[in-house]
């Protein structure tokens, strides 16, 4: 259900974008979504069209691009780098589901794989953006 939730929020902000724009028509609505959301970019495809159809807007004519952006992350102590991706494998399922729920968790359950320290931050994957809507005028 919070692929839902967000997929809601992309639409309403989409279409308010649009409306704002003076677009009569819109054609693309293009998303950014973090590695450390864990969001499936299927799944949040899907959802947004079917909010788009529940909205009475004609899904025929939009197209939704979805890119997962890679999540890095930074120690403060060492200054060394890696991919969430690579740490993914060492958690539970239980730390993966709280992290995709809330990305920030991620400094509870993870430790720089170089040195061990708590203290890092992410420098990039994180959050759900819209990048780019167009349309028609």
């Amino acid at each position: 259900m919070h692929e839902w939730a967000l997929a809601e929020s992309i639409v309403d902000a989409s279409l308010k974008a649009a409306q704002k724009e003076g677009l009569k028509k819109l054609t693309e609505i293009n998303v950014g979504i973090g590695e450390l959301q864990q969001i499936k970019a299927e799944i949040i495809q899907f959802a947004i069209y079917e909010i788009l159809k529940s909205s009475k807007i004609d899904t025929d004519s939009i197209k939704v691009n979805i890119k997962t952006k890679q999540s890095i992350l930074s120690c403060r102590k060492c200054e060394h780098e890696w991919k969430y991706s690579d740490m993914k494998k060492q958690l539970s399922d239980d730390e993966s589901e709280s992290i995709h729920f809330i990305p920030e968790v991620a400094f509870v359950h993870t430790r720089c794989p170089n040195c061990g320290s708590f203290d890092f931050e992410i420098k990039s994957g994180r959050g759900v953006s819209i990048t780019s809507i167009k349309g028609e005028k």
